[in-house]
């Protein structure tokens, strides 16, 4: 496979050819961007990736099973190929009337002709002329602009940074609030009915205690995570409890053991302390039947998330067993995520069944109408995020796989450097002329300035290109918007990330440019190799 890579040579602004280095051949012989046609608009790829890791989160813990849903990569990207729909306005620098007589040239998209003017005005005597070497990535930030601050992930009302992770409230979680509130209060009446309607506030503090244990589980999974030195991007308390989204996989199966049992060993810590607790309170007292409440809650969230099937805790603890065994982490994730779908047919089945028999504590004789409807949705919700879950697990599992083949070396296109005065029609000649397909704007220093936008460029008609300055067209380059040429599969995605662009500068170690990495061309790879089997 053959690397895309460096740069032509810049030059002062005059009608002759530039000169160019001998470089790594334009990358249509590359098998991530042979024959493909131009891609549709929308997200960029790392958000597209993104979307993929937050959609399994894997290693995602949940106290309760959380929801998730893969989402397939996005297209926001400008498209890397000349037939693109333009979709921004056009900027011009000069007069909108063209010359009459002008010559006929390739243009650099392949679309045909470019229009030059012949009687283009010269540009001035003291225009300075850059080196003849590589451009050099001199700086890391545009002058007099700070860098960009990364967002938070949100994800509801953000009540706190426990250990620096933000902890966010989704809006599903007043909704559970309200449905524990009215079940609960009906208990209540039934078990205190002197309470009155005062029932309902004990409710809601239960809902709010229930929660607040609910996040302590989530927080064993952050703090082991943290221990690990694994990121963690946040923590959501929602409808079915809570989610931890740690970043990266551990590295070693007995690492992912401890981190998926420490959220359910705390439930059942919780567990013991509300009983011992309840000792020297009175059974038929509020204090007494709300510590009872929470002990049992508590006892259910650890036993539910002990359950051996992906995305509950116990799957990945047998995910680290059978890695363990086998020695490869993708068996383990196959294994517990068709444990996961077994266990979401069962619950879809069982758990209707064990109410109607007055299995869990309840008369059968009571079980009908209403009661029945709601046992059996609580099933199918149930059993549908446990199935989700567990395909989610192995769709991330399959991305991992795939990650490493995604390398910044191989992706990025050759790109020559330009002045910011430069005409774009000529621009785009030079590029053709050197078999680059990007334009990196430069000072007089040779120092990169901002990166020339493919979309930018389709949406310039062409009997106007000779009178659109590429400085019009350009995106300052901020110091995210800088990677290296070495990074490859989840740090290029991270980088990515952390900074969302449609186009990245690309540089060796020692500063030289090596070409311009496109977020369209990225997300291209990434679902290619998505596509081929693990």
């Amino acid at each position: 496979m053959d690397e895309s890579g460096g740069s032509g040579q810049p030059r002062s602004g005059n009608d002759d050819p530039a000169q160019h280095h001998a470089g790594p051949a334009a990358p249509t012989a590359d098998p991530e961007h042979a024959d493909v046609d131009a891609p549709e608009q929308g997200a960029d790829a790392a958000g597209a990736v993104r979307s993929e890791q937050d959609a399994a989160d894997a290693p995602k813990h949940d106290s309760e099973p959380a929801e998730t849903a893969a989402t397939a990569p996005g297209a926001k990207a400008p498209a890397s190929r000349e037939d693109t729909t333009p979709d921004e306005e056009e900027r011009p620098a000069g007069d909108d009337t063209p010359s009459q007589h002008t010559p006929q040239h390739p243009a650099a998209d392949g679309s045909g002709t470019e229009t030059a003017p012949v009687d283009r005005p010269a540009p001035p005597a003291d225009a300075p002329h850059t080196h003849p070497d590589r451009t050099l990535a001199h700086s890391g930030t545009a002058r007099n602009r700070p860098p960009r601050r990364q967002k938070d992930p949100g994800g509801g009302l953000l009540m706190g940074r426990p250990f620096g992770v933000p902890v966010y409230v989704a809006p599903s979680w007043f909704l559970v609030a309200a449905l524990i509130t009215w079940v609960f209060g009906g208990q209540l009446d039934r078990v205190l009915p002197e309470l009155g309607a005062a029932r309902y506030l004990v409710s809601l503090f239960f809902a709010v205690a229930f929660y607040a244990s609910v996040l302590v589980h989530e927080l064993a999974h952050t703090v082991a995570a943290l221990r690990f030195k694994l990121p963690v991007r946040r923590i959501q308390l929602q409808f079915f409890g809570g989610v931890s989204e740690i970043e990266k996989e551990a590295e070693t199966p007995g690492r992912e053991f401890v981190l998926a049992f420490v959220g359910p060993l705390l439930s059942l810590v919780l567990a013991g302390l509300f009983y011992l607790a309840m000792q020297p309170v009175e059974p038929g007292t509020v204090p007494g039947v709300l510590l009872a409440g929470l002990m049992i809650s508590n006892l259910i969230v650890a036993a539910f998330n002990l359950l051996p099937g992906l995305p509950l805790d116990g799957g990945r603890m047998l995910r680290a067993v059978v890695w363990k065994i086998t020695g490869k982490p993708m068996s383990g994730t196959i294994a517990a995520a068709w444990v996961g779908r077994a266990l979401a047919v069962s619950v879809l089945i069982g758990l209707p069944l064990l109410t109607q028999s007055g299995a869990l504590g309840s008369n059968a004789e009571d079980n009908v109408g209403m009661d029945t409807v709601m046992d059996a949705l609580l099933a199918a919700i149930l059993a549908a995020i446990i199935w989700t879950g567990a395909g989610n697990s192995l769709r991330m599992a399959r991305l991992r796989e795939h990650l490493p083949e995604l390398r910044a070396r191989n992706l990025t296109r050759r790109a020559v450097p330009v002045e910011t005065h430069t005409p774009l029609s000529e621009a785009l000649r030079r590029a053709n002329e050197a078999g680059a397909r990007a334009l990196v704007v430069v000072d007089a220093d040779g120092e990169p300035l901002s990166l020339v936008r493919e979309a930018a460029i389709v949406g310039v008609p062409e009997h106007r290109r000779p009178w659109v300055a590429v400085s019009g067209l350009a995106q300052d380059l901020t110091d995210g918007m800088r990677v290296s040429v070495e990074l490859a599969g989840e740090d290029l995605l991270d980088t990515l990330r952390a900074t969302p662009a449609t186009e990245y500068l690309v540089v060796e170690e020692t500063g030289e440019i090596y070409g311009v990495l496109s977020a369209a061309d990225v997300e291209r790879a990434f679902v290619k190799a998505m596509a081929r089997p693990s």
